[in-house]
């Protein structure tokens, strides 16, 4: 899966399986309808080393902290679990998202106690010395939140889909997808650890500049960009990732040919049944 899959490992049973989040920030792009930001992984990653990806992570221990039931506006544990289709523990997951987007992308998605975006204009030093704090670990993210009287912007977030990493890969994740607009003012800043590039483009360049060759991606972010491709607008994009009630999990199926890795996608509902390259992610007929 483009520098994510090289083959089983040994006990493919033996990978744990980590539940991630991953947010696709929107922004408007006038006459060309919307552009979703993608940002380079650091060439020297241990883990798809130079793809260009949302921003997105594994949830931490702190994601789960009970106290985060009071700063986070408009959604509970239960109601985001049954988003989600799990038992409990899914406000986690919108944690999780709004702290990588801090973290990697420099985007606060949170509002006041008035229930307003948080502007940060007035007040960058300070929300950027949070930044630090928070990525280097000296802080944690429901502390800045508690300290500065914010509240996640939950009802700005929407879920979008579920990849699961294939059995044999030699790390897996559980990887909940959401999409939201960037807050007017705020612009996307990569951390220049994790992520070394930042760029803004629309669906169809993405996927056109993976195609020449341009842009190494992961397969869920392959597919990802081509169901956004369909929409002409964040607030579609948006409106859509609003109203669906049920997302199925898609756990894509390794199987190796005489001509490479390959790809099938059971349980996912847009897929017509072929196959795909598994470093490419182009269809391959065989």
């Amino acid at each position: 899966m483009s520098g994510a899959f090289t083959g089983p490992v040994g006990d493919p049973e033996s990978v744990p399986i980590r539940p991630a989040a991953t947010v696709v920030l929107l922004r408007d792009a006038d006459d060309r309808g919307f552009e979703v930001c993608l940002m380079q992984r650091n060439l020297n990653s241990d883990f798809v080393g130079g793809a260009y990806v949302f921003p997105g992570g594994g949830v931490d221990p702190d994601d789960e902290d009970l106290r985060w039931a009071d700063r986070v506006d408009g959604l509970d544990d239960p109601l985001a679990s049954l988003r989600l289709g799990i038992p409990s523990g899914g406000l986690a997951f919108w944690v999780a998202l709004v702290r990588e987007a801090f973290e990697e992308a420099d985007v606060l998605l949170a509002v006041d106690s008035a229930g307003e975006p948080v502007r940060r204009d007035a007040e960058e030093n300070r929300w950027s010395v949070h930044r630090a704090d928070v990525d280097r670990g000296r802080r944690t993210l429901w502390e800045v939140f508690d300290e500065e009287d914010v509240r996640i912007a939950a009802r700005s977030v929407h879920y979008f889909a579920r990849w699961i990493t294939p059995l044999g890969a030699p790390r897996r994740y559980d990887t909940q997808f959401f999409v939201a607009r960037v807050p007017g003012e705020q612009e996307v800043h990569h951390d220049d650890r994790e992520l070394i590039g930042t760029h803004w483009m629309t669906p169809t360049e993405a996927l056109s500049a993976h195609e020449r060759g341009e842009f190494t991606m992961i397969f869920p972010t392959i597919r990802t960009l081509a169901a956004l491709d369909r929409f002409d607008s964040a607030d579609a994009v948006l409106a859509h990732a609003a109203g669906v009630t049920e997302i199925p999990a898609i756990v894509p199926l390794m199987e190796e040919s005489p001509h490479g890795w390959r790809i099938r996608l059971p349980g996912d509902p847009e897929d017509t049944g072929g196959l795909y390259d598994a470093f490419s992610g182009r269809p391959v007929l065989e």
